[in-house]
């Protein structure tokens, strides 16, 4: 009898310093696992952060954070694009060579995109700072031109940006929205802060 006594307590000894184990296993796990992701700091300072497009419609704009910045992802109809082809000679850099802000080659086309349906941006104004409102709509509104073709309108002082981010000629700011860098890890996500692959 006091045989299965003492099996009984090295049983529960083991069951208990199993669990102990275990705990303690898991709360030294946690922290190693969790030093894999980048801290906010690493973000704050540039890490690239990966974005789920997969919902994003026709129209639809989308704003994350990078580097403490609003990014914009647009997701153009055919129209829009079409839209980015009548007003070159209003803009005031259409080819994107100004170097302010340096547009990656990749976007150093009319619709400054890799792929031309979604436009990737800074939704910084490159007069003074502001984030231009979306303006997507077609047509006369207040304090934009009656041929308006869609947009971003920067409330502060005026500045109009077609589709693409380009700036119109003859206002305030003096530099098409910035393109950050980016590339798609595949048709649904996209990865804004790299474009090297590795």
């Amino acid at each position: 009898m006091s045989d299965q006594q003492v099996d009984q307590g090295k049983r529960t000894w083991l069951i208990a310093t199993s669990c102990a184990g275990a705990v303690g296993g898991v709360a030294t796990a946690v922290p190693f696992v969790s030093t894999f992701a980048p801290s906010e700091r690493a973000k704050a300072a540039g890490a690239p952060v990966e974005v789920d497009i997969s919902n994003l419609k026709p129209g639809e704009k989308l704003t994350v954070e990078w580097r403490g910045k609003p990014v914009w992802i647009v997701r153009r109809t055919p129209e829009q694009l079409e839209a980015l082809k009548k007003h070159d000679g209003e803009l005031a850099d259409p080819n994107s060579d100004r170097k302010a802000y340096p547009t990656p080659e990749y976007a150093k086309n009319g619709h400054r995109s890799i792929k031309p349906e979604y436009f990737v941006a800074v939704g910084i104004c490159s007069h003074l700072g502001c984030s231009p409102s979306d303006k997507f709509a077609a047509g006369a509104q207040p304090s934009l031109p009656n041929d308006w073709a869609g947009g971003f309108l920067c409330p502060c002082h005026g500045s109009t940006f077609d589709m693409a981010g380009r700036v119109f000629k003859n206002k305030p700011a003096p530099d098409n929205l910035e393109v950050p860098p980016h590339m798609y890890l595949s048709d649904a996500k996209l990865l804004i802060g790299d474009d090297k692959k590795a």
